[in-house]
């Protein structure tokens, strides 16, 4: 028997049926006349050659072996088509199809997390491609387009073919284990570069001979925030963290805030940036704004930089 194909009318139809449990629910949810559901039903069943539907004198119908394990399949189908359709409505709207976000690993967890629940509610039509870089690496994705949108920090200037937007600043302040020697008070200055240093390095090559705030000669580089953040707890050397990744740390004393005479701590600006050839469209528009407003909101952000153009 050759099979037909059903139509999508006749799989909402189908759908609908199951889900209000009979014909007359069914009809009243589609706006139909009972005979439009009950033969679009029997139209389906010919189509693919089976019974969908148990029918026997007045019980409510009831899927039969087949009808069960076709359904999976036509809600897969509906709801692909859905999504299709609110996905054209929106580039006909002139929404993005999708949005590549590269951000900094400096930016606290809280606020990424904020910002990406409530865009996934504002734009369910809308992809979202991820990636959390450090220094460079970040604006790298942009340069390469690998990314849409970029939150990154400080350390890659000004750049001829980028657009940038200060947006917050986090601060980062030297840290090391309470029993570390440059935890002890009045610390000579100097003193810093006799102990190894942990520091964050850059995946690109774009920073590639600068240093920032690196005081020791001896230093293990990671590109892993949480790796750096780990070892210092561990009491292996010492370094600069973002206040909000290690205030729970230092409030209970598995880390101390260092008083160097070097003051090697300092305001890490947050800005977001795109590429000039590709203006940012209204819903990475909007994820510029929410991470702006989420960062005034943090306590760990500078409030100086919350609002800067």
């Amino acid at each position: 028997m050759k099979l037909g194909e059903p139509t999508l009318d006749q799989l909402r139809i189908f759908l609908a049926v199951e889900e209000e449990g009979s014909f007359g629910g069914a009809a009243r949810r589609m706006g139909r006349a009972v005979s439009a559901i009950s033969y679009g039903i029997a139209q389906m069943e010919a189509q693919l050659g089976v019974t969908l539907f148990a029918r026997e004198g007045s019980r409510k119908p009831e899927l039969t072996d087949a009808g069960r394990g076709l359904l999976p399949e036509a809600r897969t189908i509906t709801d692909d088509i859905d999504a299709l359709l609110a996905k054209t409505r929106s580039l006909q709207a002139g929404l993005e199809s999708d949005v590549a976000l590269a951000l900094d690993v400096m930016v606290p967890g809280e606020v990424s997390a904020a910002v990406l629940r409530e865009f996934r509610r504002m734009f369910p039509s809308v992809g979202l491609r991820l990636n959390i870089e450090a220094l460079g690496a970040v604006t790298a994705c942009l340069i390469e387009k690998e990314a849409q949108l970029a939150v990154c920090g400080p350390v890659v200037g000004d750049h001829p073919d980028l657009e940038r937007q200060a947006i917050g600043a986090v601060e980062l302040v030297p840290v090391a284990a309470p029993d570390h020697p440059l935890a002890a008070p009045n610390v000579a200055s100097g003193e810093s570069r006799k102990h190894l240093q942990i520091v964050l390095s850059d995946r690109s090559p774009l920073t590639q001979g600068r240093e920032f705030s690196v005081l020791s000669p001896e230093t293990w580089r990671f590109a892993d925030l949480g790796a750096k953040h780990a070892l210092l707890k561990e009491g292996i050397g010492w370094g600069n963290m973002p206040r909000h990744m290690v205030r729970e740390d230092l409030e209970r004393g598995a880390l101390v805030e260092l008083d160097l005479p070097e003051k090697p701590g300092a305001d890490y600006t947050l800005s977001a940036v795109w590429r000039r050839d590709a203006r940012p469209g209204p819903a990475t528009s909007w994820l510029i704004d929410a991470l702006r407003d989420r960062l005034a909101q943090c306590t760990d952000v500078d409030p100086s930089v919350r609002a800067t153009d």
